[in-house]
């Protein structure tokens, strides 16, 4: 079978392969290989500057060589690195004789070709690569994805800041809020995920086969490989690899920042699954209705449905990438002694949990622009729900002493079908200053939405 996105096994690189390519070239196994070409090309510069006799430093147009086999890096040089895969049987090994495949002809570079991944274990090259990918696919694809969900709640929070709206706590009728301040609830949670994940160190390590400098301190053993490995750690690019330097390992990066990473994406996740469930069912009050598309189709046999299709993908989508990510975070920090190879075959799965999180957003953030407000059908939920009263007056009711006023409002309200006349006529036996009597009779259900308008503009 020729492939095709028709006949793709994920529906990330077939149904949904379009709206998935900026996070392609970071994640998938090019984009593997085109960091662990990086990774080799800097160890093998800085090692050119380190001042041993045996290695000179190398010249301006070697340099500009080795870093243009990074930035022009190509399918097809990914192609050759795993047909020569298909000898060696493995991958790291594969991108070190392609970069000396490179050195042909070149005389200044076939001499110190054997500096190629010296001193390396496979996962040096490894832990790096995961993270310039990791720190690719979150800088350049996911937070800006989350950014633009964040930037249309604000925008609706502010907009309809002052739009009273009734609360349902336990799915019952509950103390009015506003559209603006519910929506303003979540953007407070949702701006702190992001700024977690954004806080997350990428880290990376490069000590040898069990973080110790082993085989580098028997080719030089005077020489400060720490410092060294530091350097070309956090030097930034393209000389370096401007990630964070990670002292202490096994053969693998103990992967703590990445549990705490994904994490933080699951956090987040799990705020906009919320968010994604308590749209559904305002669509489904009526509260918001959906702008119609020409030709779309809602149901096989049900010509009048428009549904919360975005909503319900973006919370299928969000679930899966949840799964994924927790399942990283809880195995990755776990490896059997010094090493084991579990992690490897997960690691590949990094970028389809990114992939599902990142379809999420998309789809979400296609469903809130979808949103039109029903400002009718709000406004009749609450003035048919003047039960809400309750609370307000009973607590004057306890500001001024008076009996029992939880009980006489239980009594009065519980199970009753209460409408103004019933609230008002309560309110004018009350024997409270007029002043307050009389700021009772004037509130309503939409009246009474407290601080919710301020506290959604200052969001």
């Amino acid at each position: 079978m020729t492939f095709s996105t028709i006949s793709a096994l994920s529906p990330l690189d077939g149904r949904y392969a379009s709206k998935l390519a900026p996070l392609r070239p970071l994640m998938s196994e090019q984009g593997y290989m085109h960091r662990r070409v990086q990774v080799e090309v800097a160890w093998f510069i800085a090692l050119s500057d380190a001042g041993f006799t045996e290695f000179k430093p190398l010249s301006p147009g070697a340099r500009t060589y080795l870093l243009s086999l990074v930035k022009n890096f190509s399918e097809a040089d990914g192609e050759a690195i795993k047909e020569i895969e298909k000898t060696t049987n493995h991958d790291v090994k594969a991108v070190e004789y392609w970069i000396k495949s490179k050195f042909v002809a070149r005389p200044e570079l076939e001499t110190a070709n054997e500096f190629v991944h010296f001193a390396c274990t496979s996962e040096d090259i490894n832990n790096t690569s995961h993270a310039l990918q990791l720190r690719g696919a979150r800088d350049v694809v996911l937070l800006p994805a989350l950014d633009r969900v964040l930037l249309k709640l604000r925008q609706m929070a502010h907009t309809y800041a002052a739009l009273p709206m009734l609360s349902r706590t336990h799915g019952q009728t509950a103390s009015p809020t506003t559209v603006g301040k519910e929506i303003a609830n979540v953007v407070v949670r949702l701006q702190t995920a992001c700024d977690r994940i954004a806080a997350v160190k990428i880290l990376a390590k490069m000590n040898g086969a069990v973080g110790n400098y082993n085989a580098h301190l028997s080719a030089w053993p005077d020489f400060d490989w720490e410092a060294f490995s530091r350097r070309v750690v956090e030097t930034p690019e393209p000389l370096g690899l401007g990630l964070n330097f990670q002292p202490y390992s096994i053969q693998i990066e103990p992967h703590d920042y990445m549990a705490e990473l994904f994490d933080a994406i699951a956090r987040a996740n799990t705020i906009l699954i919320d968010w994604s469930r308590d749209v559904w069912g305002y669509v489904s009050l009526g509260y918001f209705k959906q702008k119609l598309r020409d030709g779309e189709v809602g149901s096989s046999t049900m010509p009048h449905k428009v549904n919360p299709i975005d909503f319900e993908n973006a919370e299928g989508n969000l679930g899966l990438a949840n799964a994924l990510l927790r399942h990283l975070s809880e195995k990755l920090p776990i490896s059997r002694w010094q090493r084991d190879l579990t992690d490897s075959t997960v690691l590949r799965n990094v970028g389809v949990a990114m992939g599902y999180a990142t379809l999420a957003y998309q789809s979400l953030l296609a469903g809130l622009n979808k949103l039109e407000i029903n400002e009718a059908a709000i406004a009749k939920d609450l003035d048919d729900s003047w039960e809400v009263l309750a609370e307000p007056i009973q607590t004057v009711m306890r500001r001024f002493g008076l009996p029992q006023p939880y009980e006489q409002l239980k009594k009065f309200t519980r199970g009753e079908a209460m409408t103004p006349a019933l609230m008002q006529g309560f309110i004018a036996n009350l024997a409270i200053p007029e002043t307050e009597k009389q700021r009772l009779l004037a509130m309503t259900p939409a009246s009474y939405t407290g601080k919710a308008a301020e506290l959604a503009r200052r969001v």
